[in-house]
């Protein structure tokens, strides 16, 4: 059962694939890193689903925040330093100083603030190694939903119509009711 950070910790922790794939991405010594988004809820719904076998990702997302270098460039290079170190994994980095202007919205302040900007509750969630070592969860939505099995937007994605159309359409391209089906999907509809 999971009912805390602490436990969400604890089995990430236990696991050696995401443990080293976190290790790896402390070599980068990145400004403000996290591997967030279905890198960590697909392992909680893994977990909450007792699958012996963690589902596989499209990608592991790696994010920082460094607005002294914004060029997609550089990004492309931190990949390549990570697939040498782990080839089979599908590595993406993206500098969140920049990710603003590609997804069309204002600043973001860090790159907690854009996972708070995240589509889903539950997709809103990253880790990291801290200067000690000790392995940190952030969820700036809170953890609830995505202990809960329960799949909805976050705030910033209830703003506007366009936003909820966002949130509505990866709902509907994800299809990850196919793959967790126990997860409750709540669709929205915006008054605005």
């Amino acid at each position: 059962m999971l009912q805390s950070e602490e436990s969400i910790l604890h089995i990430i922790k236990k696991d050696k694939i995401m443990m080293e794939i976190i290790k790896a991405t402390s070599t980068l010594n990145l400004p403000d890193w996290w591997i967030c988004a279905g890198f960590v809820r697909s392992k909680i719904w893994d977990f909450l689903h007792g699958f012996n076998e963690r589902t596989s990702i499209p990608d592991v997302d790696v994010i920082y925040f460094d607005p002294t270098r914004i060029d997609e460039k550089y990004e492309k290079e931190l990949e390549k330093k990570l697939f040498y170190l782990m080839p089979a994994i599908p590595w993406s980095v993206k500098n969140q100083a920049r990710m603003h202007i590609v997804n069309n919205l204002p600043p973001y302040r860090s790159s907690e603030d854009a996972i708070s900007k995240f589509p889903e509750t539950a997709t809103a969630l990253g880790v990291m190694l801290d200067n000690d070592n000790n392995l940190v969860l952030t969820a700036p939505c809170g953890i609830d939903d995505v202990i809960n099995l329960v799949l909805k937007p976050t705030p910033y994605f209830t703003e506007t119509n366009e936003r909820v159309a966002i949130y509505e359409a990866r709902i509907g391209n994800k299809n990850w009711q196919s793959i967790w089906n126990k997860l409750k999907v709540h669709p929205i509809k915006n008054s605005n």
